[in-house]
């Protein structure tokens, strides 16, 4: 199952990206930005994705296809250790483990990305936050590597601006949470940069920003083998 592309620009050869679990396309739209031929996986259908889509079991694919792309980005589901559900007492798969051990069996490059609530499974990860890249927001992330790359820890500006309540309107002079069944969808998707996401889209991405510099990052390591390559 594929879709149309309308961010994607093609000058000569791009590396190629495998995006995991690839929802609406956050992190592909910032790999795209990078510099990467972007290809996303996810097993629920994703009109809204912005790049080339296959319709799979993510950890299925990685195993099968997973040597075929230079560098490759995992979202596995965060609902599993997310604090609203478990206050609802909903339950989730916890894919990081077996999403992990897939990885590794590509000899790749990687990053794993997960939310607060995952971070003592995840080995040593990063954190970027919104301050980080001056989006008008925080939303935390953190991201393990592996495959040999590596990405250095960004220092962290202070939060000097008022969050507004999980799920209300985003009152003057604070920023928005943008997750559950938050409102102002389109401040949303203004101030995550991402304008072709709806709500569901939005309160799981990962803004463009955090991925175009993982991006940036993994092209410089990728770089010498690339060049070998041509």
């Amino acid at each position: 199952m594929t879709q149309p592309a309308p961010f994607r620009r093609v000058n000569g050869h791009r590396p190629t990206l495998l995006d995991l679990y690839c929802c609406q396309g956050g992190a592909g739209k910032g790999y795209d930005d990078a510099g990467f031929d972007v290809t996303g996986v996810d097993k629920s259908p994703q009109p809204r994705y912005p790049f080339r889509f296959i319709q799979a079991d993510a950890i299925a694919f990685v195993l099968e296809h997973g040597t075929e792309f230079d560098f490759i980005h995992a979202s596995p589901p965060c609902q599993h250790d997310t604090e609203c559900q478990r206050i609802q007492g909903n339950t989730h798969p916890d894919l990081i483990v077996p999403t992990r051990a897939a990885l590794e069996t590509t000899g790749r490059r990687w990053v794993m990305e997960n939310v607060r609530g995952a971070v003592p499974k995840l080995r040593g990860p990063v954190m970027l936050c919104g301050q980080m890249f001056r989006l008008a927001n925080y939303r935390h992330r953190f991201f393990e590597t592996g495959g040999g790359f590596t990405l250095p820890q960004p220092s962290h500006p202070a939060h000097l601006v008022p969050q507004a309540k999980m799920g209300r309107p985003v009152p003057a002079g604070h920023y928005g949470q943008f997750v559950g069944n938050f409102s102002g969808v389109s401040l949303a998707r203004e101030v995550l940069g991402v304008p072709w996401m709806n709500r569901d889209g939005i309160r799981e991405c990962i803004p463009p920003a955090y991925a175009e510099h993982i991006g940036r990052a993994a092209l410089a390591t990728l770089a010498p083998a690339l060049e070998v390559a041509a």
